[in-house]
């Protein structure tokens, strides 16, 4: 992942931050607000570590993959469903509703 995916999504990141770094408190995390110099500097006062050795420690997390919670958030809905463009039939549009592969109204249970 990139830091604007943090960024972008900064306050669904506590959880995995606070996992990486237990010292992590929530309300200093809201004032970092996703600046990425305040929230090292941040880091290496909260562990005692040097600056320098967060930021490895940084772009070695940032190796990992976006946790599933942040990936499968709404907001992400548009751009997923464009990359799957390439997965419909030539002639179809990904955005059609597809209500009619669904049990919309055919449910048993509905009634």
């Amino acid at each position: 992942m990139k830091w604007h995916h943090v960024q972008e999504n900064w306050s669904a990141f506590y959880e995995a931050i606070q996992e990486k770094w237990p010292e992590a408190d929530e309300a200093e995390l809201d004032e970092i607000d996703g600046d990425q110099k305040a929230f090292i500097a941040y880091l290496a006062e909260a562990t005692g570590q040097e600056p320098v050795e967060i930021r490895d420690e940084l772009r070695e997390w940032l190796t990992g993959e976006i946790p599933a919670d942040i990936v499968m958030d709404p907001i992400h809905d548009n751009h997923s469903i464009a990359l799957s463009s390439k997965y419909v039939n030539e002639g179809e549009d990904e955005y059609d509703d597809d209500a009619r592969f669904g049990d919309d109204g055919n449910d048993s249970d509905d009634e």
